[in-house]
């Protein structure tokens, strides 16, 4: 089994935006905890918290506890079998730049979806 393959490639705003399948949990870590907190309003919406928690069990988002909860949840939800999880993880490439991790999903749909909302001007 490959650790990543690339799901998505497309032309954004002085580069390119991928969306990698990858079965490395330590990279996807390192990918969501170097993403923007504007950003896991989107993933919270895609991770459906209201469907698998109670609302008083959801850290408020301003808390330092919630992008922990989020991770948590969202490594739960990656599982595909077993001990296997699988996490897609939106990366967007510069030309003479670090790539730079965007979004993170336990779900192909919800990646894709982030991945195609990125402007290509």
């Amino acid at each position: 089994m490959p650790l990543q393959e690339t799901y998505l490639e497309k032309p954004v705003n002085g580069g390119r935006a991928l969306v990698i399948k990858s079965y490395d949990e330590k990279l996807a870590r390192e990918a969501f905890e170097s993403i923007g907190d504007d950003t896991l309003e989107s993933i919270a919406t895609a991770l459906k918290l209201h469907d698998l928690f109670e609302e008083e069990d959801i850290p408020n988002a301003q808390s330092p506890e919630y992008r922990d909860f989020l991770w948590e949840t969202l490594s739960d939800e990656a599982r595909e079998d077993g001990h296997t999880k699988s996490f897609f993880i939106v990366v967007k490439e510069i030309t003479g730049q670090l790539p730079a991790a965007l979004y993170v999903s336990p779900d192909w749909p919800s990646a894709e979806l982030f991945a195609q909302g990125l402007s290509q001007e």
